[in-house]
């Protein structure tokens, strides 16, 4: 059994303008699954779930972003020096705004934020990520970079790559799409995830033997206030990383 992450959950005040805006960032079309939902997908022939392709879901919540960082964030490709310094002018238009992590004056990545104010950084071009598509990365701080790949690794079916004290990577074993990285910071969980993974079974499988996996694997189910009714369940991982295991496809479609 093993779980695929399919969505990066985005929490707005206003999910039309800031899924407008992740559209326009990543050449990407924008739709609605539901009212208070924006859906950032690639176009052409894309078909959901793709297993080398995480899509946006913008979701409407009424609690603005607080000043405190996400502890998780996209980190955008570029194929170029030029690239790069287009790409960030072309985002700061569509109303990104310098941000401020922490990060210094010498590093060769930019970071913005979203209209929400939603952190994410502009690399430069790097060889890793020749073949990501617009999302290099979904960037995830911890305490335990080898504890969380070790998780991760478990939940889904996405194969480990570097795997140090200071970092980790996985990434769908096709080869494709973007990585997950896991990053060291000795700063704790502070305030409820603005950004999470959406993970979904596959067809036919058990959602609560999925979910029962999860929690032997050291993940623990939460309530968010989704009540009872959803199709989905709301867990955390052992860093505190809030993420939903989706109900699973019925074997029959």
């Amino acid at each position: 059994m093993a779980l695929r992450p399919v969505n990066v959950n985005i929490k707005a005040l206003d999910e039309e303008a800031v899924g407008r805006f992740w559209a326009a960032a990543l050449g990407w079309e924008l739709s609605s699954e539901a009212p208070g939902v924006a859906n950032v997908e690639p176009g052409g022939e894309y078909v959901w779930p793709d297993p080398a392709a995480l899509v946006v879901d913008v979701v409407r919540v009424p609690e603005p972003k607080s000043a405190t960082k996400n502890r998780a964030h996209l980190d955008l490709a570029t194929t170029s020096l030029a690239h790069q310094a287009e790409l960030v002018e072309r985002l700061r238009d569509l109303g990104a705004t310098p941000a401020d992590v922490g990060q210094g004056d010498d590093v060769p990545w930019v970071v913005l934020a979203d209209p929400e104010g939603n952190e994410f950084c502009v690399l430069e071009p790097r060889e890793v990520y020749r073949d990501t598509g617009p999302i290099a990365a979904v960037v995830v701080d911890c305490v335990d970079p080898r504890a969380m790949a070790r998780f991760w690794a478990g939940a889904t079916e996405w194969a480990l790559g570097e795997v140090t004290d200071q970092q980790a990577s996985l990434r769908s074993p096709t080869g494709l799409g973007l990585y997950l990285e896991f990053l060291r910071r000795p700063e704790g969980k502070a305030v409820p995830d603005r950004v999470h993974l959406d993970l979904l079974p596959y067809r036919g499988d058990d959602t609560a033997a999925e979910v029962a996996r999860l929690r032997d694997l050291g993940a623990v189910e939460i309530d968010l206030g989704q009540g009872d009714d959803v199709p989905w369940r709301c867990l955390s991982d052992p860093d505190g990383h809030e993420f939903c295991v989706l109900r699973a496809p019925s074997a029959a479609g």
